[in-house]
């Protein structure tokens, strides 16, 4: 298959996979720019004005256009290309089968392509898949509640996408291979040179079982703001980003925005209210993100109609089995001394007559118990109104 670019000249297939991995050494990920390069230009104008130079590109100073030609000049894309091979990952493109079309919806800042380490395919991988995201330094409960709610999630079969980064990312991807299931490491380095470091048995191992994938050549090493545009990526990969614990500043709330900006479910698991680690997830649910406790929660908004949450309910006491008569007639008895019938009647607002023929279906179940003239509980009906064991 072949591409013809707006000289006229033809470009095959192999000559645009060089030419995107190129890209990858010439623009940073995200770039905008550099995307309305291609779409206004086509790939092989951009490639031929980087490579013979002539004037600079709309939107470049001249200082920028400097920068990117002496880019463009140390680029070896056949080199990057052997040596990612040799790692066994792959360079997969906007117009390759394995390409998620859902990163489209990036518009301009779309990635130039992806480097991938995995056997699965991405395409129909990402189908299915739930980003879950948090602080790096998490707490004991922030990394119980990603673990448990990314096991559940890949029970059910859906694929935890992260950023393979410590605290809540390791907890999402372990709690994902531990259930047996599926997990994407997103990373903001070169795939050879997995980072952070104190992960690379980790991200070894998603990549055993899993996918890494990530924009940048091989060698090339991670940055504050490579992180931020990574979660993009996250972002519009996913059908919905779940925060568990985040501060107010925390790049994970970067994330959550991405996915609201994209059309996709944000949602956040609340933490206890004096945490500072959870104060960036309160604040997303202030707002549009939906609160989720469990992998259930989850399944509910990104699945298909149909799949709902288990109803939400407290323990089922005894005395929640009555019959609504009985019931009002026992909620009248004092807890502690007796009462007559004629009293237990107006508080429970029936006859008297009601009220006595009550009393003794609840002194059969073992409820009440007569002294005298006068009705009283008994311990286990008191036992069972705090959940105790049943007095029948």
């Amino acid at each position: 298959m072949t591409a013809t670019g707006t000289t006229g000249t033809t470009h095959t297939d192999g000559d645009a996979l060089l030419d995107r991995i190129f890209l990858t050494r010439v623009l940073e990920p995200g770039d905008e720019t550099g995307g309305r390069w291609l779409r206004e230009f086509g790939l092989p104008e951009v490639i031929r004005r980087l490579r013979e130079g002539g004037p600079a590109l709309p939107g470049a100073s001249e200082r920028r256009w400097a920068g990117l030609r002496a880019r463009a000049r140390q680029a070896r894309p056949r080199h990057d290309l052997a040596v990612a091979q040799a790692a066994g990952v792959r360079f997969v493109t906007p117009r390759a089968a394995e390409w998620p079309g859902q990163l489209d919806d990036l518009g301009d800042a779309r990635p130039l392509g992806l480097w991938v380490c995995g056997l699965p395919d991405l395409r129909i991988w990402a189908l299915q898949s739930v980003a879950v995201v948090g602080a790096r330094a998490c707490t004991e409960y922030g990394a119980h509640m990603a673990t448990t709610l990314a096991a559940g999630l890949a029970e059910r079969g859906w694929v935890v996408v992260s950023g393979g980064a410590y605290g809540i990312d390791g907890a999402a991807h372990r709690g994902a291979l531990g259930a047996g299931g599926a997990t994407v490491a997103v990373l903001a380095c070169g795939l050879d040179r997995p980072y952070p470091r104190g992960h690379t048995r980790l991200i070894g191992r998603i990549a055993e079982q899993g996918l890494v994938i990530g924009e940048l050549p091989p060698g090339d090493h991670p940055t504050p703001s490579r992180f931020i545009l990574r979660n993009r990526v996250i972002a519009a990969l996913t059908r919905g980003t779940v925060v568990v614990e985040a501060a107010h500043r925390s790049g994970s709330l970067v994330t959550a925005r991405a996915a609201r900006r994209l059309g996709r479910h944000t949602m956040g698991v609340p933490g206890p209210a004096t945490s500072g680690r959870s104060a960036g997830v309160h604040e997303l649910l202030r707002g549009e993100a939906e609160l989720v406790t469990d992998a259930a929660d989850v399944v509910e908004l990104v699945g298909a109609i149909g799949e709902l949450a288990p109803e939400r309910r407290g323990p089922v006491l005894p005395s929640d089995l009555l019959a609504p008569r009985a019931r009002q007639v026992l909620a009248a008895l004092p807890a502690r001394g007796t009462a007559a019938a004629p009293e237990l009647a107006r508080r429970a607002q029936t006859t008297e007559e009601d009220a006595v023929a009550r009393l003794y279906e609840l002194r059969a179940l073992g409820y009440v118990e007569r002294h005298d003239d006068g009705w009283k509980l008994t311990r286990q009906a008191m036992m069972s109104a705090r959940g105790g064991p049943s007095p029948c």
